[in-house]
């Protein structure tokens, strides 16, 4: 049976309220790096609105060493700010091991994404196997599409790992928590 998006968000927030826990959002370097991006100024508003309620604690944040490292491939001003930005909150980094790259190496070998995409592939993975429950992104390319979100399900299911939700901001932001 297909639930509806809208129903699914209200199931997870429940679960989630009856587990007594804050739900683990990680965040991939499309996020961030939205924080300053004057090129897209509607995305740069959900953005930092969604940073404010991240800095409430209401969330477990989590990145990656991949999202760090991204970010710092930003020019001087951008990583300036945005390294002020990442302050702000409290999150917990992901060190990208073995375990992570043989999990994104079964994305790409299972067609959900390609090799060229294997920095993505190391976001998912590094995600799922924090047990996060939802990754969120402005990648809609490779991270936030039917194609990759059924795959990711596909092999959480098979792996017997936990389910997870792939959303934007503007989605994260429409749930109450």
């Amino acid at each position: 049976m297909v639930i509806g998006r809208k129903l699914y968000k209200v199931i997870l927030l429940e679960k989630n309220m009856i587990d007594n826990r804050k739900l683990k959002v990680y965040l991939d370097t499309s996020v961030v790096s939205y924080l300053q991006q004057e090129d897209a100024p509607n995305r740069m508003a959900e953005t930092l609105k969604l940073w404010k309620k991240f800095m409430t604690g209401c969330y477990d944040i989590f990145l990656s060493s991949m999202t760090t490292l991204e970010v710092n491939r930003c020019n001087a001003s951008k990583l300036s700010f945005l390294n002020n930005k990442l302050r702000e909150i409290n999150y917990t980094e992901i060190k990208i091991g073995n375990n992570e790259l043989n999990l994104a190496r079964e994305i790409v070998s299972t067609g959900i994404l390609t090799g060229k995409s294997f920095d993505d592939c190391q976001h998912i993975a590094a995600a799922v196997l924090s047990e996060c429950d939802i990754i969120v992104s402005w990648n809609f390319k490779h991270l936030v599409n039917i194609k990759t979100i059924q795959g990711v399900r596909k092999i959480t299911q098979l792996k017997g790992y936990k389910d997870i939700e792939i959303m934007n901001p503007t989605t994260l932001l429409e749930m109450e928590v």
